[in-house]
């Protein structure tokens, strides 16, 4: 029987490696440290079959060390003691797949190997690290973002996997439409080749093979999972669960929600998407919506599954029933924007800070008014550079909340920023 074809094309060398040539490429951090000989221990954060398993096999290679590999879904503590143990008769790189998932105590047992050498860990994630590594690993080990596979780099993987395996150099492959391949695929090469695969031996009987939309999207519909954790459905049930909360209807959002719960979604991933939604999405319509969804990640955390259920769906339909306004989100945005074409323009000499004699004898800190010695708390400064005063970013949504927060900030600066 032989293997799947993605790992049939596994890349040995960082020149085989299609995309994340930010970190891969001539010059970039990985492969200068590949060259000395000098790899950090790193976390590999970015969505399924982007590379991070063949980067960490393609180091591993590279320095001619021992690679051991756990996932972090079956192995414990006494696996990764077991591993270092080896470790400490000759360096070994240890790769762990999804470490997001390792608790506390598995983390730490990671530590003191890792601070002092032993091994070098390679750590791969699909999640915020931030968020599900602790603090303390994370200090000791590199950060490195993957980014999906784009179209151009989606067809160069299957004209290889065309050029490369002998089992489909065999037969003759035309790609009339590759749409609903790289759709499908969502910038994910395992899941593009193995779907590549499928199809062909579907269709093995026919000469030329030839790949259109409807072939592939009548197989793939046959074949694919109703819900996959990491591939298209995840992320289009996701998107429909967010789009249904930010569209006001708690009936479709908490649907949503049971079909990813049933499907075994992480729970985390839904709370912290809720919390990303209560401020993008309700914002200060109903400040208290972000306040709940910080609790309920909190509760979640804390509960874990099944019963977390029961705290996602109070939250989810609080969010979808509450009054919405993307104002602040609207409002970063903006501010970016403009930092971006404006740049670093100086900060105004009344505001800055002036720690030291020289510094105020520069002006700094001069003619500041400090809001709670004024009449309301409040005097009418200019707070922003002088090239972009009176700039209005913030522009309060057209709900009860917000109508109030116009109305306050307009009595207090007048006509200055049209509010």
């Amino acid at each position: 029987m032989r293997a799947p074809l993605a790992e049939r094309l596994r890349p040995a060398s960082l020149n085989d490696l299609v995309g994340q040539e930010h970190l891969t490429g001539q010059g970039s951090i990985l492969q200068k440290a590949i060259q000395q000989g000098k790899v950090p221990s790193m976390i590999l954060w970015g969505p399924p079959g982007v590379g991070k398993t063949t980067i960490a096999n393609i180091i591993a290679n590279s320095l001619q060390v021992p690679f051991y590999t756990l996932s972090a879904i079956s192995s414990g503590v006494k696996d990764i003691r077991e591993v270092i143990d080896l470790a400490k008769q000759r360096h070994a790189v240890l790769f762990i797949d999804e470490i997001h998932r390792f608790n506390k105590s598995q983390q730490d047992a990671l530590l003191g190997a890792v601070e002092k050498g032993i091994i070098t860990l390679i750590g791969a994630t699909t999640e915020n690290p931030s968020f599900e590594v602790n603090a303390a690993l994370l200090s000791r080990c590199q950060v490195y973002v993957l980014k999906p596979l784009g179209e151009a780099q989606l067809r160069q993987l299957l004209d290889q996997a065309m050029q490369k395996d002998e089992w489909l150099a065999s037969k003759k492959i035309e790609l009339k439409e590759t749409e609903a391949l790289f759709n499908i695929a969502g910038g994910d090469a395992r899941k593009l080749l193995n779907l590549f695969e499928l199809v062909v031996d579907t269709l093995w009987e026919e000469d030329p093979i030839i790949f259109t939309n409807e072939k592939v999207m009548e197989i793939a519909q046959q074949r694919v999972a109703i819900y996959d954790k990491s591939g298209e459905q995840h992320y289009d049930i996701i998107s429909a669960f967010i789009k249904s909360i930010r569209g006001s209807d708690p009936n479709a959002a908490v649907y949503w929600l049971a079909r990813m719960i049933e499907g075994g979604e992480d729970v985390k991933f839904i709370a912290r998407r809720m919390v990303i939604l209560a401020s993008e999405d309700v914002g200060n319509a109903n400040p208290n919506a972000l306040l709940l969804a910080t609790s309920c990640f909190q509760a979640v955390n804390l509960i874990g599954h099944p019963e977390a259920r029961i705290i996602l769906s109070q939250c989810a339909t609080y969010l979808a029933s509450s009054p919405k306004s993307n104002a602040s989100y609207m409002a970063i945005g903006a501010a970016q924007g403009l930092v971006s074409q404006t740049g670093d323009l100086p900060v105004p000499l009344h505001i800055r800070n002036a720690p030291t004699k020289l510094m105020k004898q520069q002006g700094y800190g001069k003619g500041y008014e400090y809001s709670h010695s004024y009449e309301n708390n409040f005097s009418m400064q200019e707070y922003l550079p002088d090239a972009i005063k009176g700039t209005k970013l913030y522009d309060p949504g057209k709900n009860p909340r917000e109508d109030e927060l116009r109305r306050y900030l307009k009595a207090l600066w007048k006509e200055k920023y049209g509010y």
